[in-house]
């Protein structure tokens, strides 16, 4: 689906990812990784659909379940026992730390997923363009790399298979020989369009100081109500988690910081803040049935 988040500017989107994959990797409290895992999964699913659910369930939960097995049997610190095996000892702690720690890396994979849909190469130049001509450019180029890699080979491949030099063809030696064409062709292509991309970007003036840029985006009302939102509720969760209210220790045993009203306040701008592009696309849904209703 067309995101509606995708239409606010660039320094919105990415300020935005940057904040929830930024608290998301350094606040392992289990109700801040909840609503973040919640949140990113909801959202990776509005974007990519049934590709996005077979993504989660062939790999994103088993990846939690790996994490959460392996952990306590590489780790063996906790003073809460659960059992015992033939060479070391299972603990709560290191069980719990390990569940933690597959849901956090579960919500950042899927917020990178929703990163790629939303933040498209122009948009990263749009926003380094001037500060970092050559790296924002070459971050381009690699963002959109394995897709473009993808479509090529799979032209590349279809059209071997004209002339009957498939790989899915042939004794094991010719299929062999036949994907080892392949790759020398699409690793051919590779340097080429890197170098007339390079070629290009050059006879353009690309990174000269003196260079004039032309940008569709504009920094409009709706984008100054979004930015302060999403700047005072990441300024509460950050100043909260400096302040020690979203602390975890796991080891020797768990110890969290007391749940007040200062704690919830938190949460609830975590929410707030993880929550935006969804309530942006219901929103947005909401109004477009109410339209039509009204026709």
């Amino acid at each position: 689906m067309r995101s509606v988040f995708s239409t606010y500017h660039p320094v919105i989107n990415f300020g935005f990812f940057c904040a929830v994959i930024g608290i998301g990797i350094f606040v392992r409290h289990p109700v801040f990784l909840t609503i973040g895992f919640v949140a990113a999964l909801i959202y990776a699913l509005m974007l990519g659909g049934k590709g996005t659910l077979k993504f989660s369930v062939c790999f994103v939960l088993p990846m939690i379940l790996v994490f959460t097995i392996v952990n306590p049997m590489v780790n063996h610190r906790g003073e809460t026992v659960l059992f015992y095996t033939k060479y070391s000892q299972i603990t709560m702690e290191s069980t719990v730390y390990g569940l933690l720690s597959g849901f956090m890396l579960a919500a950042v994979l899927l917020w990178f997923s929703c990163y790629n849909r939303i933040m498209t190469s122009d948009k990263f130049v749009y926003i380094f363009g001037r500060i970092m001509p050559a790296v924002s450019l070459i971050f381009s180029m690699v963002m959109r790399f394995v897709p473009n890699f993808k479509m090529q080979i799979v032209k590349i491949s279809n059209a071997q298979k004209c002339i009957g030099r498939d790989i899915s063809s042939g004794s094991r030696l010719q299929r062999a020989r036949h994907g080892v064409k392949i790759l020398s062709i699409m690793l051919t292509w590779a340097l080429e369009n890197a170098i007339d991309s390079a070629d290009s970007m050059r006879s353009r003036g690309y990174g000269l100081k003196d260079r004039s840029t032309f940008s569709i985006y504009r920094f409009d009302t709706r984008d100054k109500i979004a930015a302060g939102l999403l700047s005072m509720m990441t300024a509460v969760v950050v100043f909260g988690a400096a302040a020690g209210r979203c602390s975890v220790e796991f080891y020797p045993s768990i110890v969290m910081a007391d749940f007040d009203c200062m704690t919830t306040i938190i949460c609830a701008a975590y929410m707030v803040l993880c929550f935006f592009p969804i309530a942006v696309e219901v929103k947005e849904v909401a109004v477009w049935k109410y339209s039509q209703s009204k026709i």
